[in-house]
């Protein structure tokens, strides 16, 4: 795990008989995003705590930057930032103000600080608002000032917690933006999430965490192959095509309407390459193909045996 940003192992807490993680192992390459999802009361923020020392485990083990978070929790706490569920800015500051005061609390340096103030300023397009107070900023930009503390100090791994909660697509896309850009600066990012569509964009792999227990791990496309329903779609350019499809291709579903066959298969090289293979042969010639896998909303669904609580694929709470 010598390339590992986060290696935890059996990591347990519990409040009385309350189980909240019971067991939890994850790996996190550094330099990408890793995101956790669940439904509300899974054990996500406490996740957070826990891996950033704010709580401490009652069993289990766990690396960060290296460091081991339960007796090197100075370390840790030098190497990460964290953004919580809300925006940890004082409101009877200004933008400016609100940044001058996490250097200071970093102890960087005065020249040092005003050069990492402007350039935050400007990365998060906030130049124009940082002599304004904040009580006067959007909930949008809230969220960017609130990340430009985070980075202050230069943090290896970054904690976001439900970064773009409340957020209008928009904002929500610009905060997209900037944690593509700090991947592609080298830092790690653990994000958890309630937007099932923000973890397939920006994630490379995802952890599904349901009542303390982590119920699959892998890529997205990996967690979308693992549910039942992907299906290779073929459309062809005459009836007669269709009929010899249909006859060669057993099991498959007819949609005479629009010339087309739906098959079961999941869409993999082999998967194609044999189906290339049995259309050849009696040569026959597909005008269309397509791949349909289930997306996330369905492979949380099949995960967790329940609705998608907290969750949403669209950016809007499930109700």
């Amino acid at each position: 795990m010598s390339n590992s940003a986060i290696a935890a192992s059996g990591l347990r807490k519990a409040y009385g008989d309350k189980i909240v993680l019971d067991g939890i192992d994850l790996d996190v390459r550094a330099g990408t995003v890793f995101s956790l999802l669940g439904p509300n009361g899974a054990g996500k923020t406490t996740t957070v705590n826990v891996l950033t020392t704010l709580l401490k485990a009652d069993g289990g083990t766990a690396l960060v930057a290296g460091h081991d978070i339960a007796t090197q929790t100075k370390a840790v706490r030098a190497a990460i930032g964290v953004t919580g569920q809300f925006a940890a800015v004082d409101e009877l500051l200004t933008g400016q103000e609100n940044l001058q005061l996490m250097a200071d609390l970093k102890h960087v340096g005065a020249r040092e600080g005003k050069r990492v103030i402007t350039d935050l300023l400007e990365r998060f397009d906030l130049t124009d608002s940082a002599g304004k107070l904040v009580s006067a900023y959007s909930g949008g930009m809230r969220r960017k000032l609130d990340l430009a503390m985070t980075l202050i100090g230069s943090p290896q791994i970054i904690f976001l917690d439900e970064p773009t909660t409340g957020l209008d697509p928009r904002s929500r896309r610009a905060m997209w933006e900037i944690v593509r850009g700090l991947v592609a600066g080298g830092v790690t990012v653990f994000l958890t999430t309630q937007y099932l569509e923000e973890a397939d964009q920006l994630a490379s792999r995802i952890a599904v965490l349901d009542q303390g227990r982590l119920v699959a791990q892998g890529t997205p496309e990996e967690l979308k192959r693992q549910v039942p329903g992907s299906h290779i779609r073929l459309r062809f350019a005459s009836v007669a095509e269709l009929d010899a499809a249909a006859r060669v291709l057993a099991g498959a579903t007819r949609d005479d309407e629009n010339l087309a066959l739906r098959l079961p298969g999941d869409g993999s090289v082999q998967s194609l390459q044999a189906l290339f293979g049995r259309l050849s042969d009696h040569s026959i010639n597909a005008e269309e193909l397509s791949v349909h896998t289930p997306d996330l909303d369905d492979v949380f669904l099949a995960l967790t045996g329940h609705a998608n609580t907290g969750l949403s694929n669209t950016g809007v709470n499930a109700q």
